[in-house]
């Protein structure tokens, strides 16, 4: 008996009626990919960026890992970025983030669950460095969407540090990079202001969009 059968007859469903839908489909879809978006987002399933988004297969470019984090010691996550940015040319970088996020809540819980715990050590880092808006906050919950918001902003400075995002910059490569929330409570997503194109330093982005934060959230 092949397993996972159920699996398989769902996806010959999917196929037959893509192809019923718009016949030209899979053609199209085995052309040759030219997306202008790279999303980074969370391994979370509940957060699929085509869905999200409402673009087609082969429109969008996507890495995922726990907690949408961006590693300068990362391979993978470099070697995605570098195929985005010079290969494809893609245009728009969006670090995605969401509240209800399981890695943030681990995070915060500081909990030993093994060998994750090394990646953790990355948003719990988040966590501190901005520890005096964390603990201004009333209670887990706000505490928990705004580190998930902190972590995006976090993560966007990351990135536009590479030296791939720097390089491209400096080639005069149009490349913007920008940091979203996602909410699971109404399916929308929110632009948390961090976007940057290489016109004024990241550092001063940060600093503005976390402003932002501080009165979206009470926080003097």
């Amino acid at each position: 008996m092949k397993l996972l059968s159920e699996l398989f007859d769902a996806n010959r469903r999917w196929a037959e009626e893509s192809v019923e839908a718009d016949p030209g489909f899979f053609a199209r879809l085995k052309a040759i990919q030219t997306p202008q978006y790279f999303w980074i987002g969370c391994s979370d399933s509940r957060v699929p960026a085509n869905q999200i988004t409402g673009l087609a297969p082969g429109e969008v470019f996507v890495h995922r890992n726990v907690g949408n984090v961006v590693v300068h010691t990362d391979l993978n996550c470099l070697s995605v970025l570098q195929y985005a940015v010079d290969v494809l040319g893609i245009r728009h970088v969006m670090v995605v983030g969401h509240y209800d996020c399981g890695g943030i809540k681990a995070a915060l819980a500081g909990k030993s669950l093994g060998l994750i715990d090394n990646w953790l050590r990355h948003i719990q880092d988040v966590a501190e460095r901005h520890a005096g808006i964390l603990d201004a906050l009333p209670d887990a919950d706000a505490v928990q969407r705004c580190l998930s918001e902190l972590n995006v902003i976090e993560q966007v400075r990351n990135v536009a540090r590479t030296t791939l995002v720097g390089d491209a910059w400096r080639r005069d490569q149009k490349l913007a990079l920008h940091g979203w929330i996602y909410d699971l409570g109404d399916g929308n997503l929110r632009d948390l202001d961090v976007s940057m194109t290489g016109e004024a330093p990241p550092d001063e982005i940060v600093a503005t969009a976390l402003d932002g934060l501080r009165r979206r959230y009470g926080v003097d």
